[in-house]
């Protein structure tokens, strides 16, 4: 009895390991991979422009739902980049579908992590092409070995600065820029 106990304990503490190595912070904050997109996004420091986007756009219950997603998450400094004023009118009631498809153009359905982006880029002759839930495409190519860079519709680039923040309905890809649909 004591050797099963021991042995079933030692699983237990396996699987808490890896769950824990698991874990990346993102905006000063740890985000677990036992939490969903939205729970870990509300706690990251560096994405709360992000989190008033998503919450103004009411994609805060789809972005709960089991997935699996692949969200593209720009960074408050991203959006602080874009031209003065883009921000406060997307958040204007009046333009809510203008915000929901920027939003969902940065969000993929299933779940891709570096390895499978990669992959799809070494497939496709160094470029991948993903359909976003807004119904655009957004285009993935590796810029040296290490690092993948997004393209947008109007050929704006994008850095994947953090990857593999997993979540339990999908994975993050932080962003250094906001990247945007063809309007």
């Amino acid at each position: 009895m004591k050797k099963v106990t021991l042995v079933f304990g030692l699983i237990l503490g396996v699987a808490s390991f890896a769950t824990q190595a698991q874990t990346v912070t993102v905006g000063s904050e740890a985000m677990y991979p036992t939490k969903n997109i939205v729970e870990n996004a509300v706690n990251s420091k560096a994405h709360t422009t992000l989190v008033a986007a998503v919450k103004a756009a009411d994609l805060v219950a789809t972005l709960q739902t089991k997935g699996p997603f692949t969200v593209f998450a720009p960074v408050n400094d991203a959006f602080e980049n874009l031209p003065a004023g883009t921000v406060e009118t997307l958040l204007k009631p009046e333009n809510k579908a203008t915000l929901v498809k920027v939003l969902t153009y940065h969000v993929v359905a299933g779940k891709y992590d570096f390895d499978a982006i990669s992959k799809a880029i070494k497939a496709g002759g160094g470029k991948a092409t993903f359909k976003t839930v807004s119904g655009g495409t957004l285009t993935a190519i590796m810029n040296g070995s290490h690092n993948i860079v997004l393209k947008d519709e109007n050929g704006g680039m994008a850095n994947i600065s953090t990857y593999d923040v997993y979540q339990s309905n999908g994975v993050i890809h932080v962003l250094d820029a906001v990247v945007l649909p063809k309007m």
